[in-house]
């Protein structure tokens, strides 16, 4: 496995993060929908890491740097064949190092409520997050929990 900075706008990253955009409004109402789009992924304030098995795209997972010390993990996701590989843990583990390493403290992010987002949250949870009030532009939200760690 091999991780990747950048390519937001190869081919199978724009199918990857449109699949993830489609499953997201299938779930969440479109108001509790926070994803980013590919001109947002591409912005100076976000680090877009892509991870690879071969030629093979696994997943994928960005940091938005939201003032000098505090960062939000946005668009994470693993492909479907991927899955139960423990490669979100990879993922998550590579994103919290590369954070640390830019010099930030405090790392945040915002998931679903509903039973669907049950298995992110608990990941988010092994890794030290832990509840929070929302940060940056988010409101209270019933479909949105959001969370936190220092690091």
């Amino acid at each position: 496995m091999q991780f990747v900075l950048g390519l937001v706008t190869q081919a199978n990253v724009v199918w990857l993060l449109k699949q993830h955009s489609e499953e997201m409004y299938a779930i969440s109402p479109a108001e509790s929908v926070h994803t980013l789009d590919l001109q947002s992924l591409s912005q100076p304030d976000i680090r877009f890491w892509t991870l690879w098995d071969g030629d093979h795209l696994a997943g994928c997972g960005a940091i938005k740097r939201l003032d000098k010390y505090h960062a939000e993990i946005k668009s994470m996701r693993t492909t479907h064949a991927y899955r139960q590989r423990g490669l979100g843990s990879l993922m998550l583990h590579h994103l919290i190092a590369d954070a640390a390493q830019l010099g930030i403290t405090r790392l945040s992010l915002e998931t679903g409520s509903m039973n669907f987002f049950t298995p992110a949250r608990s990941l988010y949870q092994k890794f030290g997050f832990h509840h929070c009030q929302p940060f940056a532009q988010y409101r209270p939200d019933p479909n949105s929990i959001f969370m936190t760690r220092t690091l």
